[in-house]
């Protein structure tokens, strides 16, 4: 019942307190996650753009007016809340993820439930405490932990359930989708389903791109964050013709890299989240020791004796189906398959068949027509497409986040289109001269 304008000054209100606490929270998520000191305040900064953007779209999408043709009437829009939204948020971006749910529903009027990870309940219990420092009413966010499944059923069933904000895996989002889908004759409403789940991410480098640039984006790209991004690259396709001169910058930066904690600046890489991931991810590793199709050109270490540390680990395939080209690993592990110079278009094609994914990509290249091309073959491939960068690091307003197909709903959070998801349009018709005859002109 708060007016859009009321929400928008709560709302800016959160943004500035976040910024102010930039330090706490950096800290949290270096103690929950494991994020270096350095990557925090990057990922509070946007949190906190988040919030700012959507108190302005809160006050921009609110009471519009539409231009009637009819005399004497006037048009009215009224952008209502859907209701009561689930926001199930993941480990991996904590912060920014949180805020990319609650900052949404918050400008839209809904409440929200909101269920943080086991492994990051700090992180998103401070982002609710400053919710409601900055005048966010008691009710309307609500945080739960415990069992997932429990959670999950519990508030799926409940007749006012009006919507799933989800960030996690593919396989999650589609079982919760069905669950809704079961459950829809229980339902006041029908619910808005809004997901961004896995990726396998791609880098395509033509034979006119600087391999400099190549080299940095694979390294930036797949090993920031230890690979444990959705947007991280996981395969790449480069032309034989450069892969020497590839190879050889890529051992020179690999070689430079230190691994450590988190709390030491200096360290470029750090341990992977719980023995789950670097077992599954050391899977991965031994299998590539024992197969033909595949050779480990750099890393292939791993020690858990003192939390999970995982080298950054390159794989070289003369497979372009190998399971590491498909497969979402989540850790620090990019495959790299070669491909003739002539055969680019063709491994544009490759590249769009082999994932159901289609989250991020990059094309490096200096030839605008091979840049092109790769833009329209790879059109179905990346919500989010790059070129001559690394297939990470989204921005509020400017290039929301978002994929579809296996990747996702693409809503695009951080811009009005995902705001719009949580309300529902009232158009409200006032006639200022009402008829008194029902004869129309044609009966006479």
């Amino acid at each position: 019942n708060t007016s859009p304008w009321e929400r928008a000054k709560i709302i800016r209100k959160i943004s500035e307190l976040m910024r102010q606490k930039v330090d706490i929270l950096s800290k949290w998520l270096t103690l929950e996650v494991g994020k270096p000191l350095t990557e925090g305040p990057g990922e509070v900064g946007g949190a906190a753009d988040i919030f700012e953007w959507n108190s302005e779209e809160t006050k921009r999408i609110f009471g519009e007016i539409n231009q009637s043709r009819f005399p004497n009437t006037r048009i009215h829009v009224i952008y209502q809340p859907v209701g009561v939204v689930a926001a199930l948020v993941p480990w991996n971006f904590p912060v920014v993820l949180a805020s990319r749910k609650i900052s949404t529903a918050l400008a839209a009027g809904c409440s929200v439930i909101v269920k943080p990870d086991v492994i990051t309940p700090g992180c998103v219990m401070e982002i609710v405490d400053i919710c409601r420092e900055a005048g966010v009413p008691p009710g309307v966010i609500n945080t739960v932990f415990g069992d997932p499944v429990l959670i999950t059923n519990t508030v799926l069933s409940n007749p006012n359930f009006s919507g799933l904000h989800f960030t996690g895996s593919t396989f999650v989002f589609k079982e919760l989708w069905k669950q809704i889908g079961a459950n829809i004759h229980k339902y006041n409403t029908y619910p808005r389903i809004v997901g961004e789940t896995g990726g396998k991410d791609f880098i395509v480098a033509h034979k006119s791109a600087n391999p400099r640039q190549v080299a940095t984006g694979i390294i930036r790209g797949a090993f920031e964050f230890q690979g444990q991004k959705c947007s991280a690259a996981s395969r790449a396709y480069l032309p034989k013709s450069m892969w020497k001169e590839i190879e050889k910058l890529l051992n020179e930066d690999l070689n430079s890299i230190k691994m450590g904690s988190p709390d030491d600046l200096s360290n470029f890489v750090t341990a992977v989240i719980h023995e789950a991931s670097f077992d599954k991810i050391v899977g991965y590793i031994e299998n590539a020791k024992n197969n033909k199709d595949v050779e480990i050109i750099f890393g292939g270490k791993y020690d858990k004796s003192v939390g999970y540390f995982i080298e950054p680990t390159v794989l070289l395939t003369t497979n372009p189906n190998y399971e590491t080209m498909h497969t979402e690993l989540f850790g620090p592990v990019i495959t790299i398959y070669l491909y003739e110079d002539n055969m680019y278009e063709e491994t544009l094609s490759l590249v769009d068949q082999t994932s159901d994914y289609a989250l991020t990509g990059a094309v490096f290249s200096t030839d605008r027509y091979a840049i092109d091309t790769a833009t329209k073959i790879l059109k179905d491939c990346a919500g989010n497409f790059y070129i001559n960068d690394k297939p990470t690091g989204a921005v509020v307003g400017q290039q929301p986040f978002g994929g579809a197909r296996a990747s996702g709903t693409n809503d695009k959070a951080g811009s009005s289109l995902n705001l719009l998801r949580w309300v529902s349009p009232r158009l409200i018709k006032e006639t200022f001269v009402s008829p008194e005859n029902y004869k129309y002109p044609f009966l006479d």
